[in-house]
């Protein structure tokens, strides 16, 4: 077995077993507190630049397969568990963690102690890190590590449709500005009929119209939305012209675009068991989330936020006063036991249709 080490950007390190590629990988280190759904997880576009630490200790017992992906490739920098299981056992399985890992060219490191990890950032914030399995001396680590964490990447630009896709339907048009969509949105649309036509991210707001679409959706993605401020110029010029739902990054994008503010979390929110209150009904929901960034509150006197979070009362959700626009940070088409969060789409459609 091959020895690898995590080295954190200030100077705290793990040593625990390699899996997967051999080699080095560097990114954000964070937490996700999910149980299952690993498989979503690494093919989730807005992990895109981040090495994924699983809290829950055992990792890979029902395998791998070709139905649970949520875009085209798996997108986390790294991947890091306690304990990795070698023989799943579920009848979708191709193959292994191990396996899948080699296969994507993903470095994982196991082994190690993830609930000290995991308290590590609760402390002390999300940090970059890096896993090596060619060489153990920190201070060499730590110089490669300041060396990556300066390079500038424009990780939605890496990560978005570079062409129009289409799924047909017969019901609204949708246009999708993909900034790092999952497939679970798309079908989610699918499913009430919608006809969606998914578009590059740095689409204009006169190609978008030109699609002449019931509503626009703004996908999920990756990285800090103010490192955006075409996309955002983009989105200010379609406010008011037709209907909009903003997801995630999307969510963030909107706020920005209505003159508010985003700042980052100090270890961000990623996983499935995020409780977030509706303001409106009273009732709260059992979300799944990934997001490093939230918009400040009260950023507009033209919206009404509509649902924060419980555990450290964020902004989860707005609606226009004005304008049909809709917004949520959490990810509705996500079903982390519950699915209770997707009347988010049914109520976009009711939107579309006036």
């Amino acid at each position: 077995m091959n020895k690898s080490v995590l080295v954190l950007e200030d100077g705290t390190y793990f040593a625990g077993e390699a899996f997967g590629h051999l080699g080095e990988t560097t990114g954000e280190i964070v937490f996700n507190t999910c149980m299952s759904g690993y498989q979503e997880i690494t093919t989730d576009p807005s992990y895109n630049g981040q090495i994924v630490t699983m809290t829950y200790p055992l990792i890979g017992n029902y395998g791998f397969n070709q139905f649970d992906n949520e875009s085209y490739k798996p997108h986390v920098q790294g991947f890091i568990v306690k304990e990795l299981c070698d023989s799943p056992s579920n009848w979708r399985s191709s193959m292994t963690a191990d396996e899948y890992f080699k296969k994507h060219n993903i470095v994982g490191i196991k082994g190690i102690d993830t609930r000290a990890l995991t308290q590590h950032i609760r402390r002390f914030g999300s940090m970059f890190g890096i896993i090596s399995t060619e060489c153990g001396n920190t201070d060499i680590l730590l110089n490669k590590l300041n060396f990556k964490k300066a390079e500038k990447r424009n990780l939605v630009m890496e990560v978005t449709t570079k062409t129009s896709l289409h799924k047909p339907g017969n019901g609204k048009t949708v246009v999708l500005l993909d900034f790092g969509v999952k497939y679970n949105i798309v079908n989610s649309l699918a499913k009430r009929g919608c006809n969606v036509h998914i578009l590059p991210a740095f689409s204009s707001a006169e190609e978008v119209m030109s699609y002449n679409p019931d509503g626009i959706l703004l996908s999920n993605g990756p990285g800090d939305p103010a490192d955006l401020p075409a996309i955002k110029a983009t989105i200010q010029k379609l406010l008011g012209k037709k209907p909009i739902l903003g997801i995630c990054l999307g969510h963030q994008l909107l706020g920005l675009s209505l003159g508010g503010s985003t700042y980052k979390l100090k270890f961000g929110h990623h996983g499935g068991n995020h409780p977030v209150k509706d303001l409106l009904t009273g009732r709260c929901y059992i979300t799944s989330q990934n997001h490093n960034y939230a918009l400040e509150k009260d950023f507009s006197d033209d919206v009404t936020i509509t649902h924060v979070n419980v555990n450290d009362g964020t902004v989860e959700g707005f609606r226009h006063k004005s304008f049909p626009i809709l917004s949520v940070q959490y990810h509705p088409e996500a079903a982390p036991g519950p699915q209770d969060s997707a009347y988010i789409f049914d109520d976009f459609v009711k939107m579309m249709e006036g």
